[in-house]
């Protein structure tokens, strides 16, 4: 079972439906991908582009490549940017923001705690975002 997929285009608030669809097709095309790891790593894309697509600089002109990799044991994403914004990531690992209440700046660390994976890493002006999530046996508490 091994699948790959790709899209790009501009971080825009469109692109988190075309997000969507794209991980409608891994589910149709494998339907024994567990729902549950799916829904898990969906969330975490869709989190971390919208992150993207709200700090991202120029504000409507950045630029995304999405790679995702449907494997047997992992789904594996990496998305690419051509973004001026340096997220901020000084919460992660593992670490809630500092205000438990506060409704922004919960998206990294929710899409921190869906995957078994995630490495940022920043070269010129692209921000690369990695993003793991373990199936079946190899999966976190399954």
């Amino acid at each position: 079972m091994t699948g790959e997929y790709r899209m790009d285009g501009l971080a825009v608030p469109e692109s988190l439906d075309q997000l969507h669809d794209l991980l409608e097709t891994v589910r149709e095309q494998f339907p024994d991908v567990d729902e549950t790891a799916l829904m898990m790593f969906e969330t975490a894309v869709i989190e971390i582009h919208g992150n993207v697509i709200r700090h991202g600089r120029p504000k409507g002109k950045v630029a995304y490549e999405f790679r995702l990799a449907v494997h047997g044991d992992r789904l594996e994403a990496h998305l690419t940017t051509d973004d001026e914004a340096v997220p901020d990531l000084s919460h992660l690992p593992g670490r809630e923001p500092s205000d438990p209440l506060a409704e922004s700046g919960r998206g990294l660390w929710l899409a921190d705690a869906m995957l078994d994976e995630l490495q940022y890493s920043r070269s010129g002006h692209h921000n690369i975002w990695t993003m793991v999530k373990l199936l079946g046996s190899e999966a976190a508490g399954g």
